[in-house]
């Protein structure tokens, strides 16, 4: 009996399972279904440099490796994690020798993002010459992250998380192909999927654990309440730094920009449970009540200045709460632009003009010398002016016309500003008649 459970130890399933051919590939059917890019590209004939951009386990190394396979080239990879220049020096001279031998190289390297300018440059001269064919891979943006002159010799091709569907497909092929012993109930295949968010490589890893876990038991058949007692499961990708942060960063505003409480409370808890920093987080729903409600709602500016002040007194996870309940307030709460608009145009407008000078009317006054220099002279305080406004009074610098940068929407609290505004105006009006 105690031999029933000796499972055959079995090789790495991102190995086991590696596709000999494009038909082979799980996903990317964007890129490699019949007439698109990439299946183009390796029926010209031809092999071309390229970037492959995408998330972590998304097919990037084995579509590189494919490349090679395909066009009968020598493969040699690297990791910009681990290389310099003097790795890619050693590289081409190993691709000049397969060149004296009739054969051409593709050159792979991983994270080509990792790689600063001077280890880039290294690469310039041998894709130039053709010493070499260059694929890189990144899960960064190529357009923030690989020097322009590099980037302008290669191809981009942007990869996308397997769905749902793809990576059942991958599950079933590997419970078939390698894990004959294992019996997967549809529950716990459907967790394993859930977990895997899009990533092969985690769904494969999380299927050796399995393996390993069912071994250790002595089990065959995994169920799904198996996998949560057993397993350590994180289902959220989340890269403090990467794309995908500033994407949800992204998503948040845009979701509190466009009323959507749910969306916003969604992308904000999707940024905290996978640890990004709540106190990152306060300073930019500050931000979004500046910038997208302004003085529409002025009380948006109190209430995410409180909440992040809870958190900074309460903590994780107490003082999360009052977070959610800002992003709730700045999405239902009434939106204008104006002053976010207007502070721009300003800004600009000073940037490019003259140095003018403050009007004399408008200078400062404290001695008796500045007094006589007409500092200060003739101007008006507005309190003791009727509506406590001195009609007609100028505040620009002579000979700058008026720019009307603040424009009030008609919505919360600025449509009575605009109100106010345009009575203000009537009276500038009716005192150059006079």
């Amino acid at each position: 009996m105690s031999d029933l459970f000796k499972f055959a130890p079995i090789p790495p399933l991102a190995e086991a399972l590696r596709p000999k051919n494009l038909d082979q590939v799980i996903g990317q059917t964007h890129l490699l279904s019949e007439g698109k890019p990439l299946r183009l590209a390796f029926e010209s004939g031809k092999p071309y440099s390229m970037i492959l951009w995408g998330p972590p386990g998304v097919g990037k190394t084995t579509v590189a490796r494919l490349t090679a396979h395909a066009f009968d080239c020598e493969f040699i990879a690297l990791s910009a994690v681990f290389s310099g220049v003097k790795d890619i020096r050693a590289a081409m001279e190993q691709a000049e020798q397969s060149l004296a031998n009739g054969r051409t190289t593709i050159l792979f390297v991983d994270e080509i993002h990792r790689f600063n300018k001077a280890q880039q440059d290294a690469l310039l001269p041998f894709v130039e010459s053709g010493l070499v064919t260059f694929i890189g891979a990144t899960t960064e943006n190529p357009s923030f992250e690989v020097n322009s002159a590099l980037l302008s010799r290669a191809q981009v091709y942007v990869l996308q998380s397997l769905s749902e569907d793809e990576l059942t497909q991958l599950a079933v092929r590997a419970q078939r192909e390698v894990l004959l012993h294992l019996q997967f109930e549809p529950g716990a295949i459907e967790v394993l999927v859930g977990y895997a968010d899009g990533d092969a490589r985690r769904l494969l890893n999380l299927l050796e654990q399995t393996n390993n876990a069912a071994i250790s038991l002595g089990i065959s058949r995994i169920t799904s309440e198996f996998l949560e007692n057993t397993l350590v499961l994180n289902a959220r990708r989340f890269d403090k730094g990467g794309d995908n942060f500033y994407d949800q960063i992204s998503a948040l505003h845009k979701s509190v920009r466009g009323s959507h409480p749910d969306a916003a409370l969604y992308w904000l808890c999707r940024m905290l449970d996978g640890g990004a920093d709540a106190k990152y987080l306060s300073r930019r729903i500050v931000r979004m009540a500046w910038e997208d409600i302004g003085m529409a709602d002025p009380r948006a500016v109190q209430i995410v200045n409180d909440a992040a002040s809870t958190y900074e007194r309460l903590g994780s996870p107490e003082g999360e709460l009052a977070l959610g309940q800002a992003v709730i307030y700045l999405a239902v709460a009434a939106k204008s632009n104006a002053g976010y608009n207007a502070f721009n145009q300003a800004m600009a407008f000073v940037k490019q003009d003259k140095s003018r000078e403050v009007p004399v009317h408008l200078r400062n006054a404290p001695t008796k010398l500045m007094k006589e220099l007409g500092h200060g002279h003739a101007y008006r305080y507005a309190h003791n002016e009727p509506e406590a406004y001195a009609a007609g009074e100028t505040y620009l610098p002579d000979g700058m016309p008026e720019p009307n940068w603040y424009k009030p929407v008609p919505r919360g609290l600025e449509s009575q500003i605009a109100e106010k505004l345009a009575h203000l105006r009537s009276l500038d009006k009716a005192t150059k008649k006079k």
